[in-house]
């Protein structure tokens, strides 16, 4: 029986970061075309082998001349000059110009033998003979070879992040292929759980994200992805994929098997074939990253949560790619106003945060949700020795990207029916999901546009009894739309009506959710036709107090047999194939501070939800009704 093995000292950020600073990796000059080559980094100077242009030619359309015999032009007593022949690009002329003679030229012409300056065709008139009404000097309007660029000369320097002007000098001197520094790095995920996009999940398997989010950043900040298969978490398995990763990458990215559970074997691969600098960083997320030496190459052993691998390989692994491929780090840094409070919990944390107009709002669904960092903005990092940070206080955020500014900004509980509204309405609507109560705060503090809100309170009442207790005066109700909610059950199910779920197998929603305080409402019914009391009859259900988070993840518990029945929307259970038998209609409402009511974006708002199209593509189980659009002043 192997026993479980328990994370060594953690080591501070700063700790992990000075040893990624001592790891001795060596990039490579590797040959690439220049059609390949933007966003690479040179490996070596690059020195012209020839002349730019390579001949002496027109820069304008014009005639060839000498410039002695235009001296005496003048406007009303022009030079008359002999025209003796006519030159295109391309071509090498046969033609010399002798005193008193000119030829046509076009831009990007050879210069005949003799000529020595263009006169520009605007300065000309033309019938037998060329009339010249403007004197020209020696080399005037001609590029000389050389000019641009002499053979033997350094066009560019070795470290030059190569972009577009750069591949522009490459091709006029002729280069087709040039070194550019190389960084091999090759991805690992392992799991026994994983499975290539592209084909059908089976029970408790789920997609490969990391090894493509990874691939994606690795090439990003200049490096090589080379994307190994996922392997099994199996030691046989992972020791021989690394052992060929190790001899064709410069440096190793792994995801997955690196906490201190008993089936996370990395640490003891890289142990006994290497050595671990690092298992452990006291931070959050990715306190189980692992930083060593396997098979003579440096690896990361990053975390399985999509969320905690890309913030370990941001914060430590991407500043690292960068400097070996010489390209700059470019993130940018802006302060901002931390929308609402939030915990360190004991160790160093790097926050993912949406920021609108100025105001940070943490996004938190955990490390084990891709779409954490995809709606994020950035992220605040919060020190060890900071408890708490109150809503309000000035932060710093690290931007992923380029920020972009929306028309309006919604805060609050999110649904199908919402992604159906923003499409229709045109407007560029930041959704930052926090819940209905999250919602209701965001309008309270003024910090957003549009709230959408669902909470049932025990008088039966959608919405309305929530705004006075969160004492707020001046924001009124637009109606949204109905939601079917009921019991999400598989096809076939014995369970027919609400009080069957006294003997299933149940899964509830959690507390505080506008879909649990109706669920509570209706076992609240069933108690007192029992005459049993509430607590009583809650006891008795075989899952009451499992709570689930989601729509989703009740369809997910019952789909996957955890259990029998569970209550949500008519669409989560539509999407997962299975059975559904409406209870209720939910009201979906917005909440809008009154300012904004006559503004341009939410009367465009209101419009696209009253519009007819809306009532046709709304998802199933969602529906319009004749209050929607119906303005409610508190």
């Amino acid at each position: 029986m192997r026993v479980r093995k328990e994370f060594r000292k953690l080591v501070t950020m700063d700790e992990a970061k000075n040893i990624v600073l001592r790891l001795d990796i060596q990039t490579r000059p590797v040959e690439t075309d220049i059609e390949n080559a933007p966003g690479c980094v040179l490996a070596e100077d690059v020195v012209s082998e020839v002349d730019v242009p390579p001949f002496n030619r027109a820069s304008m359309d014009g005639y060839a001349v000498c410039a002695s015999d235009t001296y005496q032009a003048r406007e009303d007593r022009p030079v008359t000059l002999r025209l003796v022949g006519s030159i295109a690009p391309g071509i090498n002329p046969d033609i010399r110009i002798g005193k008193g003679e000119a030829a046509e030229i076009a831009t990007g012409a050879v210069m005949p033998e003799g000529a020595d300056s263009v006169v520009m065709v605007e300065y000309t008139s033309i019938d037998m003979d060329l009339h010249v009404r403007r004197p020209v000097s020696i080399n005037e309007n001609v590029m000389h070879a050389g000019a641009d660029i002499m053979a033997g000369e350094r066009v560019l320097k070795k470290g030059t992040l190569i972009g577009v002007r750069e591949i522009g000098v490459l091709a006029a001197i002729g280069k087709k292929k040039i070194a550019v520094l190389g960084l091999n790095v090759g991805i690992v995920s392992t799991g026994n759980e994983l499975v290539e996009p592209g084909n059908k999940l089976g029970a408790g398997e789920i997609y490969d994200i990391n090894s493509f989010s990874l691939a994606s950043g690795v090439k990003e900040c200049g490096g090589t992805p080379v994307r190994y298969p996922k392997v099994r978490d199996d030691e046989d398995e992972i020791k021989k994929v690394l052992t060929e990763a190790a001899q064709n990458s410069d440096i190793i990215l792994t995801s997955g098997s690196t906490s201190a559970g008993s089936g996370d074997i990395m640490y003891r691969i890289i142990g006994e074939n290497g050595t671990v600098l690092a298992h452990g960083i006291d931070i959050k997320p990715g306190k189980p990253a692992i930083i060593g030496k396997v098979f003579g190459k440096t690896i990361f052993g990053l975390p399985g949560y999509p969320a905690s691998s890309l913030i370990i390989f941001n914060e430590f692994v991407a500043p690292l790619i960068r400097k070996m491929t010489g390209k700059k780090d470019e993130r940018v840094r802006t302060k901002a106003t931390l929308a609402e409070r939030v915990r360190s919990e004991g160790r160093s944390q790097l926050l993912p945060v949406g920021i609108v107009r100025g105001f940070a709002y943490p996004v938190e669904k955990g490390s084990g949700a891709i779409t954490t960092l995809s709606e994020a903005d950035g992220f605040i990092e919060l020190p060890s020795t900071v408890e708490m940070l109150e809503a309000g206080e000035a932060v710093e955020v690290t931007l992923f990207g380029k920020l972009e500014a929306p028309d309006l900004l919604f805060v609050g509980s999110h649904c199908l029916g919402l992604d159906t509204l923003i499409d229709l309405s045109g407007l560029k609507i930041r959704v930052i999901n926090v819940g209905s109560s999250g919602g209701l705060s965001a309008i309270r503090n003024g910090t957003a546009d549009i709230a959408g809100v669902h909470l049932l309170d025990e008088s039966g009442v959608y919405n309305i009894p929530f705004l006075r207790k969160f004492g707020i005066k001046n924001a009124v109700i637009v109606k949204g739309y109905l939601r079917e909610q009921g019991l999400i059950v598989r096809k076939g199910s014995s369970i027919r009506e609400f009080e069957d779920i006294i003997n299933a197998r149940f899964i509830n929603r959690n507390t505080g959710s506008g879909t649990r305080v109706m669920t509570d409402m209706k076992l609240m019914e069933v108690a007192k036709l029992r005459s049993i009391s509430f607590e009583e009859l809650t006891n008795s259900i075989d899952g009451y107090h499992t709570e689930a988070k989601t729509h989703s993840a009740v369809a997910a518990a019952v789909k996957l047999g955890k259990a029998d029945a569970g209550v949500g929307i008519r669409a989560a259970a539509e999407l997962n194939g299975l059975g559904f038998i409406k209870i209720a209609d939910e009201e979906y409402d917005f909440v809008i501070p009154r300012k904004l009511l006559d503004s341009r974006e939410i009367r465009v708002f209101r419009e696209a939800l009253c519009g007819k199209e809306f009532r046709e593509k709304l998802p199933s189980g969602l529906r319009t009704y004749e209050r929607t659009g119906e303005l409610i002043n508190i």
